[in-house]
């Protein structure tokens, strides 16, 4: 199987839950965003966690042409920037978090992105 394809089979469902909790559930997800920001040793956490995928997305993937898996390989990098700046800054981290969240537009269009992106990687993994 194609690396471009497996990667849209992995992220493409997973950005489609993301922003289904996102856009359905943020009376839930809200709190529990707020606990995590909560706690740095759990942003530290997620900033290796993020490093990692990134970087093995970055290895198996760095590829930068004019048709979508440079989506997948743009989401890799930003994932190593992501984790980058949450294991090195994670207190600014936690203050762009609590303004996100108060912020109901923020996270709605975010939760819109996301799931865009997600429908299309999973259309090109499973359907194309």
């Amino acid at each position: 199987m194609d690396t471009s394809i497996f990667l849209a089979r992995l992220i493409g469902p997973l950005l489609l839950v993301i922003a289904a909790g996102l856009l359905l559930r943020q009376t839930s997800w809200r709190p529990m965003a707020s606990d995590f920001l909560a706690h740095r040793a759990l942003v530290y956490l997620t900033g290796f966690l993020a490093l990692l995928a990134g970087l093995a997305i970055v290895n198996t993937h760095n590829v930068w042409v004019a048709h979508w898996p440079v989506i997948i390989t743009i989401l890799g990098w930003m994932a190593v920037i992501g984790g980058i700046f949450r294991m090195l800054w994670p207190e600014r981290v936690i203050g762009i978090g609590e303004r996100m969240l108060s912020n109901t537009s923020a996270i709605t269009t975010i939760g819109v992105i996301e799931g865009l992106i997600g429908l299309w990687l999973t259309y090109a993994g499973y359907l194309a």
